[in-house]
């Protein structure tokens, strides 16, 4: 009896070993692929924006088809920041109360907005001049990818180990800083 129990265990040892823990390594390496896609693509995609100063439709989408070759699905959050500077005074309906300085506050504008901006409801084709979205040097300009998928790397992992890491995104990539330059 205990030798059929062994052998029986063996077997299950063997079939774990030879299949399930390879295609989890396979998984796990996918995984590490779509994070380098992604660290790849936003890298690209906001230092393109950083130093052109403009988004196009063109150039999102272009981002979009790089991340969707991963074969995961992604939340992409897009902010900007413009730097606005307001004078200051002690009292704002008198001019000569003006106190020689000035406070620097940001406009914030969000992924929304942006979309808004970039594919509006109208025939314009995608090259046209109005859809560009132009930003100012010193503005802000951040995105954040989330991948929303339980990605196979995550599924072998919660099976291998019994757990469940529920909604806890795979892949997550912030990515953002100054815009440099006003191409127009």
């Amino acid at each position: 009896m205990s030798n059929s129990v062994s052998k029986l265990f063996a077997a299950f040892l063997a079939l774990l070993l030879m299949y399930v823990v390879p295609s989890a390594e396979l998984a796990r390496r996918q995984d590490d692929l779509s994070r380098m896609v992604v660290y790849q693509s936003a890298t690209k995609f906001v230092d393109s924006v950083r130093t052109k100063g403009y988004i196009t439709p063109t150039m999102y989408n272009d981002f979009l088809r790089e991340l969707e070759a991963t074969g995961n699905v992604y939340d992409i959050e897009m902010e900007h920041q413009h730097k606005k500077y307001h004078p200051v005074y002690d009292d704002p309906a008198n001019p000569s109360s003006f106190r020689n300085s000035y406070m620097v506050v940001y406009d914030h504008y969000y992924h929304a907005d942006l979309i808004r901006y970039l594919f509006p409801e109208s025939t314009a084709p995608l090259d046209d001049s109005s859809r560009v979205y132009h930003l100012t040097a010193g503005d802000m300009f951040q995105i954040q990818v989330r991948s929303i998928n339980r990605t196979p790397g995550k599924i072998f992992m919660d099976a291998l180990t019994g757990s469940y890491s529920g909604d806890k995104a795979a892949i997550v990539f912030p990515y953002g800083g100054l815009v440099l330059n006003e191409d127009y």
